[in-house]
This record gives C-alpha cells, structure tokens and sequence, in this order.
C-alpha cells in the first residue's frame, strides 16, 4: 500500500524547516521588529502556531505579542503589526481580518504557501514558504516551518531541532501508543500551543479522543480523565511530580525532554495518521474538512 500524502510530507519536515530558516534570513525585513507591538492570527492549525510564537517572542523579550483566532480578532486594540498565518491565502476570517485591519492603516505581514491566492492583496508584506505546501487536507509541515522560520527570526539556532525531526520521522512508534483509548496533551508557555495542534491532529485524522491543556492545569481537573489505557502526552518540560500523579492513576506517560518539542510535534502526526489508518479512515482527506473554510 503507498505511502499517503500525509505520510509523505510529515517526512519532509526537516528539510523543510532547514529551508525555513534560511528563508528567514531574506524575509527579515517583514517580520516583526523588536519592541514593536504585534498580533498573530490564524485558523484551526495556524491559531495554534500563533500562540507557540507569541510565548516565544514575548519569552526573547521582543516586545508584547498576543495570539487570537481570527474570527475573534479585537479590533479595538492598538498594534504596530499584524501577522496573519495562512497556507491557503483564502480562509475567509483571516481574509476578513486583513481587509479590516488595512481600512484602519495597520500594517500586515501574512505567511502563506499559496503565492496565487486572495491574501497576496490584502497584506502589506507577505512572506511566501511553497516548498512548505500540502496536498493533504491535514496541515503538518506548513505550520511547522512556519514556526521554524519565526524561531530563526527571533534568534534561535534550529540545527539541534532538524536533528531531532530526522529521529523523529524514521523511529518506531512507542507501542504503547496506538492503541490508547484517549490522549491528553500538557505544554507550558510556548508548547502549549504544540499540544493544542497535537489534540487536533489527533482529532482531524484519526477522530481520537484528544484534550490539551497548559501543563499545570492538569492537576486541576483532567487528571480525572486519565487511567489504564489512556495516555498522557508531554511538551517540553513538565512540572514537578506530575508525571508521579501520572503513574498514581495508572496512566501511560509519553515524555521526551531530550527531543526540541517541535520535533515530538511531528511524533503525534505520525501517530495520527497510524491510527486513522488502523481505522481504516483516509488521512489526507478526513470526514467534514476542506483544506480551506471559505464561507459564502
């Protein structure tokens, strides 16, 4: 049986995000500047991408950064910049929310894959990743080059990342995994929006049980939902004796601190796609998606 699209592209993720921050180098000059004040918006995958990159802007001391659905984008609110994340270049409210926001003269940079869409109009600046681009309905390797291209810009070195993609594509599964009745996904400050964006692959393809939360809200309620057979999932470092509360109530803990978190990012959409296809669903095309919401 071949190998889906989905398959196919979350394998070409390191060489993607190699690019990306190459790339990185050249679109400097339309990202945000330092001290300026500056909003992140998207849909669905780009949303949460928006939020990992805001923690880390705010976290290098770049200057206040706030993440919002597009759809609930506050106007009201001053910012220097807007960027707006789009692989499509044709998701209405991110469409909407550009229009708007170049009426009232504040300059917008969008990300897109599409350089032949609707969102090359309507920004000020756009920086374009289509060797990031996708077949699949799914989104995997756009919305993490996105972030590898933001990470570069905000000063890190992601050679130690690419590494860690690289294991990540070519590993096996933890057995334990697949065949888990439900998943609960923890992140704090940035990789929280990575266990967003895992909860949702998991959903989008496979129809999985999946929750996420910030990692010290765990104990405060969705500890409740974990035991035998269930899986907890962890971004990045996790608080103190959680994963002893873990092991307490029987659940399976899936950690791996030495890994960059959005290298284990791409360990859950490989997981989703086993599982969707243990089901015998199509990954690339999943029930009730389109690989863009555009409304009349």
């Amino acid at each position: 049986m071949p190998a889906s699209l989905t398959t196919t592209e979350i394998a070409t993720q390191p060489e993607c995000w190699q690019r990306a921050s190459e790339l990185a180098t050249t679109a400097a000059g339309k990202l945000p500047h330092e001290g300026e004040r500056v909003a992140v918006v998207g849909c669905g995958t780009s949303w949460f991408m928006a939020q990992s990159y805001a923690a880390l802007r705010e976290r290098a001391g770049q200057g206040e950064t706030d993440a919002f659905a597009a759809s609930e984008f506050p106007f009201g609110r001053r910012y220097d910049r807007v960027l707006a994340i789009t692989r499509s270049g044709t998701t209405t409210e991110v469409l909407r929310a550009c229009e708007r926001l170049r009426a009232a003269a504040v300059p917008v940079t969008a990300l897109t894959a599409d350089p032949a869409t609707p969102v090359m109009d309507l920004a000020d600046e756009v920086v374009v990743l289509d060797f990031a681009d996708e077949q699949s309905v799914v989104q995997t390797r756009f919305a993490t080059s996105v972030l590898a291209l933001l990470r570069t810009h905000l000063g890190e070195d992601l050679t130690a990342a690419v590494t860690d993609a690289r294991k990540a594509v070519e590993e096996d599964t933890d057995p334990a995994l697949p065949a888990a009745e439900q998943f609960t996904f923890l992140g704090t400050g940035w990789t929280h929006g990575l266990a967003q964006e895992a909860a949702l692959k998991m959903r989008e393809a496979a129809g999985a049980w999946t929750e996420a939360y910030p990692a010290m809200e765990y104990r405060h309620g969705p500890i409740s939902i974990t035991g035998p057979g269930r899986v907890v999932w962890g971004f990045g470092p996790l608080p103190d004796g959680l994963a002893e509360n873990v092991a307490t109530v029987g659940g399976h803990l899936h950690h791996r601190p030495a890994s960059d978190p959005l290298a284990d990012l791409v360990r859950a959409q490989r997981l989703a796609v086993a599982i969707a296809e243990d089901k015998g669903y199509d990954p690339d095309r999943p029930r009730n998606l389109t690989r863009s919401v555009v409304l009349p």
